[in-house]
């Protein structure tokens, strides 16, 4: 009996959750309660598996459409499932979703023998359904009409899709075979590009913009604003570039020269932004720190600010974080420190103990004085629980050259120094030791220096030094603007985000 449906064609409704398949009857099994169709449609779209199992449980209504078996050739009405006697039809797809796997434990349901089938009418006097095309099929029938833009539209359609509905799975198959080669024929289907035309014609497209009519109305709009604003087209000047550190919004104009002494020193220096700093007298200079000390800004506070700005140019100097890092450890610079017994002697000595704490090999050296200031005291004190080496002597100084020479040997008042013999024999060192120099604080251009120097870092204004000072730098000491005002000085901080900051000659 079960075998007289197989080639029908049958339409299953699994209601509004699983929808409605359509496809040919492959099989029927009365004793699980199943029935399989192959080439199902599911709402209207082709299934991508090709064959689809249904048990009794969840089959709502079946429609039969045509029967293919036997002499009954015409299509048949729509016969229903009844909820008794044996059935031969039922839903679970194979490796589907939703009705898979679902037991057949509900009562038998009868189905109609061909005997009890009305004929209704021939095949072709009945419509097709309307969702049994597939994607493929209706752009087959599209692609016979009048070429044009063509939207296009993915298989798996709202229209024949409920918004609850699950998708069959594929019945184990896998996505390399012929499934996913029909999957995607269905979804981007044959001919998508048949219904463009000739490529976009983008020179006669820009002939129809009128670039002198658009033009003349933005100047129209402009003239109406108040003012015109330069585009840069033909025959007019453009707006400067800016810098991506400029500021392009328009300010009150820039005061170049904010700093004003009344004993200028003869040179004028300026900084990388172009304010200018003026040199100034050792007078004045000397002026200042007093007035300083009387604020409250003690020799060793002045110590300690000199000495960090000093040992931080000395860092980069000796290469920064490139030298200075814990995997170069077997590479540590090596500085030779040469101070005198005054306080330029003791600026030497505060740099050299933060340059010992930056794991810097310092070597200082200092003769041996019946009598020393008490800040050099101080000092060495300190630089000794550092772990530096100190000497007394040019024998002790390495032969070979160092990274680099901090120059701490001369002082601005006593010129008579030079004249020792432990100077010279320094400063002879320092000249043939092939390492460059730093000299810290060095004195006015009235005096030779007697170590040619690389750089000279001056302290919160810059002295006239002489043409072998080498390049200038100046270092923020931590002067408030008052001291500077209570002595005649004008004075804006030029050094903005940095404490050491480059000169140059203007």
């Amino acid at each position: 009996m079960a075998a007289d449906w197989l080639g029908s064609l049958v339409s299953i409704n699994c209601g509004p959750t699983l929808g409605v398949y359509q496809g040919e009857v492959s099989a029927v099994d009365q004793g699980s309660q199943t029935i399989s169709l192959r080439h199902p449609f599911h709402n209207g779209i082709k299934c991508l598996v090709p064959e689809v199992t249904f048990s009794a449980i969840d089959i709502k209504d079946l429609k039969i459409l045509e029967i293919r078996n036997g002499s009954q050739g015409g299509r048949l009405s729509q016969v229903s499932v009844v909820d008794s006697g044996p059935l031969s039809a039922g839903s679970q797809e194979q490796g589907g979703d939703g009705c898979s796997g679902a037991p057949a434990s509900s009562a038998p349901v009868a189905v109609p023998r061909k005997t009890e089938l009305t004929l209704l009418e021939e095949r072709s006097s009945l419509p097709q359904p309307q969702c049994s095309k597939s994607y493929g099929e209706r752009r087959s029938e599209a692609a016979g009409q009048a070429k044009g833009p063509q939207q296009r539209r993915n298989s798996w359609s709202s229209s024949c899709r409920g918004p609850s509905q699950a998708t069959p799975k594929k019945n184990g198959m896998k996505s390399g075979g012929g499934p996913a080669k029909n999957k995607d024929s269905e979804c981007f289907g044959d001919g998508v590009d048949e219904g463009l035309g000739t490529d976009f014609d983008f020179e006669g497209n820009l002939a129809l913009f009128d670039k002198a009519a658009v033009f003349s109305q933005i100047d129209t709009s402009e003239r109406r604003a108040g003012g015109p604003r330069s585009r840069g087209g033909p025959g007019e000047r453009t707006p400067s570039r800016y810098r991506h550190d400029e500021n392009i919004l328009e300010g009150k104009p820039v005061i170049y020269r904010q700093i004003t002494v009344p004993q200028p020193g003869g040179v004028e220096y300026c900084t990388d932004s172009g304010l200018v700093v003026p040199s100034v007298t050792y007078d004045l200079h000397k002026r200042l720190l007093s007035m300083a000390e009387r604020s409250g800004l003690t020799l060793e506070r002045r110590l300690e600010m000199t000495g960090v700005c000093a040992s931080q140019m000395a860092l980069t100097l000796l290469g920064g974080p490139n030298r200075l890092t814990p995997k170069n450890v077997h590479q540590r610079p090596t500085v030779a420190l040469l101070c005198g017994p005054h306080v330029q002697g003791a600026q030497g000595v505060s740099c050299g103990r933060h340059l010992a704490n930056h794991e810097v090999e310092v070597i200082l050296f200092l003769p041996n004085f019946v009598k020393m200031i008490e800040a050099i005291t101080n000092e060495l004190t300190l630089f000794n629980k550092t772990g530096g080496k100190q000497v007394s002597s040019i024998k002790d100084l390495p032969e070979s050259p160092v990274d680099l020479v901090i120059n701490c040997l001369d002082c601005h008042e006593n010129a008579f120094l030079r004249d020792q013999p432990w100077y010279r024999a320094a400063a002879d060192w320092a000249n043939q030791n092939r390492a460059p120099v730093l000299s810290i604080d060095p004195p006015v251009s009235g005096q030779d220096q007697a170590v040619e120097a690389k750089w000279s870092l001056c302290l919160g204004l810059p002295l006239s030094l002489a043409e072998g000072a080498g390049r200038v730098y100046l270092c923020d000491i931590g002067l408030p603007q008052q001291i500077f005002q209570e002595v005649g000085i004008s004075y804006h901080s030029p050094f903005g985000c940095k404490f050491v900051i480059p000169l140059h000659s203007s």
